[in-house]
């Protein structure tokens, strides 16, 4: 069964090539770290923070490609976990047809925080399970 998560946190170091984001369980404590890179960790803080940009950036071109094309976003789901890297699927709803598609979950939390009302994210448990086993 998906875990609701919500983005808890973002560490953004300018001396560092990975970031941080953290997602924290929506009705229980468990909190996990994601590595990221600075373009989508920018990004997400952007969103964040309410900051526009004067021109659509990259996560905006691909809301507004999707919703142009008259589909749905239906939410962020990290999928697996392999070898210390996540993965995580963008589902999209279009003519009642779901949609899964593969992307990094930078990527697919920068979309979820771009989406006007924002986007659930979910983990699987069995993605939490081995992180917390982890002690990461």
């Amino acid at each position: 069964m998906p875990v609701s998560m919500e983005l808890s946190r973002i560490i953004i170091s300018e001396i560092n090539d990975q970031q941080v984001i953290y997602l924290k369980e929506v009705d229980g404590d468990r909190m996990f770290p994601i590595l990221i890179g600075i373009f989508e960790a920018t990004s997400i803080d952007r969103r964040v923070k309410q900051l526009e940009a004067p021109r659509p950036l990259t996560h905006d071109l691909l809301v507004n490609t999707v919703e142009t094309l008259g589909a749905d976003f239906q939410d962020v789901m990290i999928s697996e976990l392999k070898d210390h890297t996540y993965f995580a699927k963008l589902r999209i709803r279009h003519d009642g047809e779901l949609t899964e598609i593969d992307c990094r979950p930078s990527d697919a939390i920068a979309v979820a925080v771009t989406c006007n009302p924002l986007l659930p994210i979910y983990v699987s448990e069995d993605v939490l399970n081995d992180v917390m086993g982890e002690g990461i």
